[in-house]
This record gives C-alpha cells, sequence and structure tokens, in this order.
C-alpha cells in the first residue's frame, strides 16, 4: 500500500460557520481540497490520490456537510472506517456557531440557507441542521467555535491549530499586517517595517502589493530595506532554533508591520518564509491579514 498522503483533514460543520473559509485557508497551505464530497466517495477518493505511481498528495482537506444526502451522512463511520482501512487516521474538524451569529451572516450576505426548502425560515432550518449534523459533532476530533472570530481570525487559527502540525520540529507562520488595524493577537515576533521607503508614494506601484515584481524590484534596490532584512534575518536564524530547541510549542509566528500592511511588511514576510524554506524549515506558512 502507497502511504503518500500524510495528513487527511475532513472539514464539516454549520453553515455559516466558517467552512468555506477553513477549506480555502489549507488550500493556501498547500492541501489538495475537495469541498461537498458525498461521504461514501470518501474511500474512493483515498484510494485514488494514493495510487500506485506515489506522486499524490501529502496533504488533503474534504469538505463533508449538510449539501450530502441525508442517508449519506448517517454512513459517515462507515466511510471512514474504510478510510482507516487503508492506513488512515483522518481528522474531523467540525465549525460551528451560536444560533444568533449565524442568522446575522445569513442577513449580512442574504444567501439562502441550504435547508431553506425544508424549513419555512431561518431559524427553523439552523435548527434542523443541527439535528442532521449532530452524529458529525459527536464524531469530531476538534470543535471550532468560529462566533467571536472574524475572517482573519479563523484563517489564523485554521493555519496554526491544524495546518501547520509537523512531527519534524517547530513550524512558522509569516504575517504581515497594517498597524492602523493593531497588531495581530498571538504574534512571537513583532517588526516594524514603517522607517522603510514606502512604495505607496509611487503612484505605479499604490495598487500593487508586496507580491509583485515591480514592488519587490523596488524594495530590492532600497539599501535602507536590504539592511533591515539582513539583521532581522540573522536575529531570527540565531534565535528561532533556539525557541525551537527550548520549547515543546509546535509553531511560532513571526509579524511584519507597516502602514497599510500592503507593500513593505508583505515583501519582508514573502522574503523571510523563503528564505526560512531554503534553511530547510519544513513548515513554512504565509498569511497576509490585509490581503487575504
Amino acid at each position: 500500500m502507497n502511504t503518500q498522503v500524510a495528513t487527511l483533514v475532513l472539514v464539516s460543520g454549520m453553515s455559516g460557520s466558517g467552512k468555506s473559509v477553513a477549506l480555502n485557508t489549507f488550500e493556501d497551505l498547500g492541501f489538495y481540497c475537495v469541498d461537498n464530497l458525498p461521504a461514501m466517495l470518501l474511500p474512493a477518493l483515498v484510494a485514488d490520490i494514493t495510487g500506485a505511481d506515489g506522486g499524490g498528495p501529502a496533504k488533503v482537506a474534504v469538505g463533508i456537510d449538510v449539501r450530502n444526502r441525508h442517508d449519506e451522512l448517517h454512513r459517515v463511520p462507515q466511510a471512514l472506517a474504510a478510510v482507516g482501512g487503508l492506513g488512515f487516521d483522518p481528522q474531523l474538524v467540525f465549525f460551528d456557531a451560536d444560533d444568533a451569529v449565524l442568522i446575522k451572516r445569513y442577513a449580512d450576505t442574504r444567501r439562502r440557507h441550504p435547508l431553506s426548502r425544508l424549513a419555512p425560515s431561518l431559524p427553523e432550518a439552523i435548527a434542523l441542521e443541527r439535528q442532521v449534523l449532530h452524529p458529525l459533532r459527536q464524531l469530531a476530533d476538534a470543535v471550532v467555535d468560529t462566533s467571536e472570530m472574524n475572517v482573519h481570525q479563523l484563517r489564523r487559527h485554521v493555519t496554526t491549530e491544524f495546518g501547520l502540525g509537523s512531527e519534524n520540529g517547530m513550524s512558522l507562520l509569516f504575517e504581515s499586517f497594517a498597524y492602523r488595524r493593531g497588531v495581530p493577537a498571538g504574534a512571537d515576533f513583532v517588526f516594524d517595517a514603517r522607517a522603510l521607503p514606502n512604495p505607496h508614494w509611487i503612484p505605479s506601484l499604490r495598487p500593487l502589493s508586496g507580491r509583485d515584481a515591480d514592488v519587490r524590484a523596488y524594495l530590492l534596490a532600497q539599501p535602507d530595506v536590504e539592511a533591515f532584512y539582513t539583521q532581522i534575518g540573522a536575529f531570527l536564524d540565531t534565535w528561532l532554533p533556539r525557541l525551537q530547541s527550548d520549547s515543546t510549542r509546535s509553531y511560532a509566528t513571526v509579524a511584519f508591520g507597516c502602514s497599510g500592511g500592503r507593500h513593505r511588511s508583505v515583501f519582508l514576510a514573502e522574503r523571510m518564509a523563503e528564505h526560512a524554506r531554503e534553511l530547510g524549515w519544513r513548515e513554512v506558512a504565509v498569511h497576509h491579514r490585509e490581503l487575504d
């Protein structure tokens, strides 16, 4: 048997709880993602992507929720057992939120609930969905309550809690942000890039971001930017390995801030992530709070 897939995450939960954001975040983290998969096709999917050629993805995330036929959802334990027979131990993550929060989110987006055809009102549709999904919630390895989370906080939670786990040591998250919106909660190292030359003041660069080639070229040509990058890089090269060896944490977050969170901080987060990968850090992710 080929055991190419190292990680298999099942994403489920209440409609409006952030499942789509979570699945998109898994995709950004390098997962092969499939949404709204009929539950009984899960073993076939796993078998197919772990074929004999050994070229399958190392990380897979699959969305299974109330859009399945309800008789299919009752067979999820059977599907999980079949996947277990293939040699894998899938992790089921259930996303949830308070009913009042779900109602507000639907009101804000004006989307129809997937069970609206079966219930005369939104509260009743949500109540029915809870009843249908109760067995999945009971099976879940982790339940994430997103009631108090915005999109950025949810992305960060998925990244740090589920996307970066590694048996090979501490994993790194490089994050960019705008100071006017506050420093990211939980950052281990925070560096202020506001003293560096700002591409915002160049009209041709203003609509671009630090991921664009023209902005990168401009910043690479600035001596102050190079000095900042070199000095911060030397600091992180010294202390990140020390942090790894002296703690049991599974990840560390390095945040770069600037005025708008669009040019300098994005450039530095991207470049420092590239540097970390070159040094051999096995799990490296990037999150641009003001862009993603």
